[in-house]
C-alpha cells in the first residue's frame, strides 16, 4: 500500500508534517509505504536532524505550494506542480492508494471532485468528523464543511456514506442515522429538514431513527448525524472550542480530552473514488500520524468498494 502525505500542507509545515510522518512510519508494518510529496532537500534535513532514515520514505519533488487563503479552483489549476496537485494526480494515476493533507480544504475538494471524481451516483461528496459520546464511544458527523447548502435527496446519501464509514471504520454494527433539527417531531423543523424526513423515514439504506436537537449531538440517540455542511460546520467548530475552553480554565476531564482533534489526525472526504483525508490546518505531529493511519484504514476496509456497491 503507497500511502501518499502532502507534507507542505498546514500552518507549521513541513516540520509537523514530516516529524507525524516519522511516527507514523513507527507503527505502519512493512508492506506500507509512506510517500512524501513536497520539498524533498527540506524534508531530508528534517529526517536528518531526527536522525531517522530517508530510506523509510518514498519522496516526491514538488516546487509549489496552495496557501491556506488561495483559490481552490485557481490554485489547482495555477500551481500544477503544487503538493497538493501532484498529489491527485498521483491518486487518479493510481501512483499512491490514498492522499492526504492539512493544507486548504477547498482545494483538497476541488481536487478530488476534478481527479478522482465522484463515485456515480453520488451527488456531492461530504466530509465527516468524529463526535465523542458522553457515555463513552464516539458518532459520525456530517457533512461538515463541504456542501454549506443541500438538497434533501443529498440529505440522505450522506446518511448512507456515514452509515458505511461507521461500519468499516468504528465497527459500528446497524449504525443508527439522525437528522439534525430544532426539534424531535417530524413535523418541526426548516424547508430542507421538513423535505429530507420523509425521504429518511421511507429509505431501507439505513437504520433511521429520526430527528435529533442540538443537545443530543453528544449523547447516544445516534450513530451518524446528519446535517448541511453549515450546520455542521458550526457544531464541529463549537465542539472543537470546547477542549480548548477546559484547557484555558485549568479543568482536565477524560469526556472533553476527547474533543481534540489530534485524536482523529483529520475528515475524510467520503463520495469519491479514492481514499482522501483532509487535516486540521493547525495540525501537530501527532495528528499527522493519525491522519495517515486513518488514510491506511480507509484503503484496508475496502470503504471506496462498499460505497460504490451502496450507489449502483
Amino acid at each position: 500500500m503507497k500511502i501518499g502525505l502532502d507534507i507542505m500542507g498546514g500552518d507549521y509545515a513541513p516540520k509537523a508534517t514530516v516529524l507525524g510522518a516519522i511516527e507514523a512510519c513507527k507503527v505502519l508494518s512493512a508492506d506500507h509505504q509512506l510517500v512524501l510529496i513536497g520539498d524533498k532537500p527540506t524534508a531530508l534535513a528534517l529526517l536528518e536532524e531526527q536522525g531517522f532514515s530517508a530510506d523509510n520514505f518514498e519522496f516526491v519533488h514538488t516546487t509549489e505550494v496552495i496557501g491556506m487563503g488561495e483559490h481552490p479552483t485557481k490554485a489547482i489549476v495555477q500551481k500544477p506542480d503544487s503538493s497538493i496537485s501532484v498529489g491527485f494526480k498521483m491518486l487518479k494515476e493510481g501512483l499512491i492508494d490514498t492522499f492526504s493533507s492539512a493544507g486548504n480544504t477547498g482545494a483538497m475538494l476541488v481536487g478530488s471532485v476534478f481527479s478522482v471524481k465522484s463515485i456515480p451516483g453520488v451527488i456531492r461528496p461530504a466530509m465527516a468528523s468524529i463526535v465523542p459520546k458522553l457515555k463513552g464511544g464516539l458518532g459520525i458527523l456530517l457533512d461538515v464543511g463541504a456542501n454549506a447548502d443541500c438538497k434533501p435527496e443529498t440529505l440522505v446519501q450522506f446518511g448512507v456514506l456515514g452509515s458505511i464509514y461507521a461500519e468499516l471504520i468504528y465497527n459500528v454494527e446497524s449504525p443508527r442515522v439522525a437528522l439534525v433539527n430544532i426539534g424531535e417531531e417530524e413535523e418541526k423543523g426548516n424547508m430542507l429538514a421538513l423535505a429530507t424526513y420523509p425521504l429518511m423515514k421511507e429509505t431501507k439504506l439505513f437504520n433511521f431513527v429520526g430527528n435529533v436537537e442540538g443537545r443530543d449531538i453528544f449523547g447516544d440517540q445516534a450513530d451518524v448525524i446528519v446535517t448541511d455542511g453549515f450546520t455542521g460546520n458550526v457544531i464541529l467548530k463549537m465542539a472543537e472550542s470546547f477542549y480548548v475552553i477546559t484547557m484555558k480554565k485549568g479543568l482536565r476531564d477524560e469526556f472533553f480530552d476527547r474533543f481534540n482533534y489530534e485524536q482523529y489526525g483529520g475528515s475524510p472526504i467520503l463520495g469519491v473514488n479514492a481514499p482522501v483525508v483532509v487535516g486540521h490546518g493547525i495540525s501537530n505531529p501527532k495528528a499527522i500520524k493519525n491522519m495517515v493511519l486513518l488514510s491506511r484504514d480507509m484503503v484496508e476496509s475496502g470503504l471506496i468498494e462498499k460505497i460504490k456497491q451502496a450507489f449502483q
